[in-house]
Parts: C-alpha cells; structure tokens; sequence
C-alpha cells in the first residue's frame, strides 16, 4: 500500500473508534474515572478505544509499532510507528462537554506520513498523508490568509498538569489579547490544530504537550500550507514540548508575543 492508501484506511478504523466514543457520550459515569497524575484524568472509554484503534492498525500495518497515551499496548521502536490520543479531552468527555477527538499519526523513523484528527460529536474527519494534501471529510482544506494578527482568531490551551511557565503563559496572553482578534481554549490540541489546518484558527500555541497530542494534527496543519515549529522556530515542538501552529502568514508575528 501507498501513503494515501495507508491514511485512507486508518481513518475507517479512527472512525470506529470515534463512534464507539460517541455511543458512550450520554451513557458514561463519570465515577468510574481514574486518576493518572494530577488533572491527568483516564476511564475505560479512553481504554477501550485505544485497543480498537490498536488493533485496527496493526491489521493495517502489521510491522509498525506504537507509541500510545494509555498504553494498552508496550511500546516499540520501529521503522514505522503509530503515534495514538483514543481521546483527546477526556476532562470534556468526562463533563460532557461536546469537543474531544481522537488523535493518530504514522510515523516513518521521524518522519510524519500520516495524521488523522476525528472531531467525534461533529463528525468530522480531518486528514493529511505527506505531499498529498489535507482534508476534511473528503473535501481539500487550507489554512487562512489572514496577514495580520490584529484580524486573527488564535486557540491555545492552559496549564493543567505541570505549571512551572504559568506566569510566562500568563504574559503571553497579556501580550495577545489586545493584539488579536480573540483568544480561545477548546480543550483539545488535536481539534485546535485540525481547525487551525481549515482555517478556523489562525494560529495555535501550547507549551507541555506530549508527542499523542499534536503528532496527528501537525502534519494536517503543514499539508494545509500552515507552518509548525516550536517557539524557537526549529522542528523540534515534540521533543521540546513547546508548539506554534498558524497559517504562515503570522507566524513570526506570533513568535514575537511568545518570544518578545
């Protein structure tokens, strides 16, 4: 199989997933929900789609390895790794808040080929598979032309876990606020990053985030024209934990209110 026909056949398997998510929405007890670490919340919904999508994709690719937020599955280094979120934004899951997504990358050494962000309760799939494009249920999406920050809608998400750099976090948004054109926090990085690749945002930042959150939505991003860097402007926002998403067109202009 090809790239596209790798990515084509993920998102099947994402999108049952995603409906075994769904039908949980309503009917989900928030008492069963387990505490990994602190504000890190996990319940059976996010285990049980983990080993759909595991199993899945492994049916796909049977020699990839994968690297997983819940592992359910060990860990493995190989020449092709699936990197997977069964649920980005449990805590909005878990309150029943309607924006969570599941998040998968295929990864070749470390290179991405392919990204899928699966915006659950509006049903809509975003993909990309290297040189090939973006899109959002089979319709080509691109990022926004927007020049000017002051016209910018920009999506970030708070500290919720570790919050060594809240007072810098802090500054930023006291930079941004009166530069753009609004500030928003969804919840999830994945669903941030799949709306900034469409246009919806028009840039995101996020500091802490791990490889599960923005693996799927990176790649989404730059096939839909868009720029992805960390806040020093080189390639390393995985391994740095640090991530500026736009639509080109601001990102410099962004990383002068992060890095004034």
């Amino acid at each position: 199989m090809n790239t596209e026909e790798i990515c084509m056949k993920a998102t099947e398997v994402v999108k049952t997933a995603a409906g075994f998510i769904r039908t949980q929405y309503t009917s989900f007890n928030p008492d069963t929900v387990r505490s990994k670490s602190l504000n890190s919340l996990v319940s059976f919904v996010d285990e049980e789609a983990e080993k759909l999508l595991v199993k899945g994709l492994q049916e796909l690719l049977p020699a990839s390895g994968f690297l997983t937020e819940e592992q359910t599955v060990e860990r493995s280094a190989k020449k092709y790794v699936w990197i997977v979120d069964p649920l980005d934004g449990t805590t909005n899951f878990i309150h029943r808040i309607p924006v969570f997504s599941v998040s998968v990358a295929l990864y070749e050494n470390d290179k991405a080929l392919v990204g899928i962000v699966m915006d659950v309760m509006r049903n809509e799939c975003f993909y990309a598979f290297r040189y090939g494009g973006a899109y959002m249920n089979d319709r080509r999406i691109q990022v926004s032309d927007k020049s000017a920050l002051s016209d910018c809608l920009v999506a970030t998400g708070f500290p919720y876990e570790v919050f060594d750099y809240s007072d810098t976090y802090l500054s930023i948004i006291k930079r941004l606020m009166p530069r753009c054109r609004g500030i928003r926090r969804l919840g999830s990085a994945a669903i941030d990053l799949a709306y900034t690749a469409c246009g919806r945002f028009d840039a995101f930042f996020e500091y802490n985030l791990n490889a599960w959150d923005v693996a799927g939505g990176a790649i989404i991003v730059q096939e839909a024209g868009g720029m992805v860097s960390d806040f020093s402007l080189t390639e390393e926002f995985i391994s740095n934990k640090e991530i500026l998403a736009s639509n080109t067109l601001v990102h410099h202009q962004m990383i002068q209110q992060i890095n004034p």
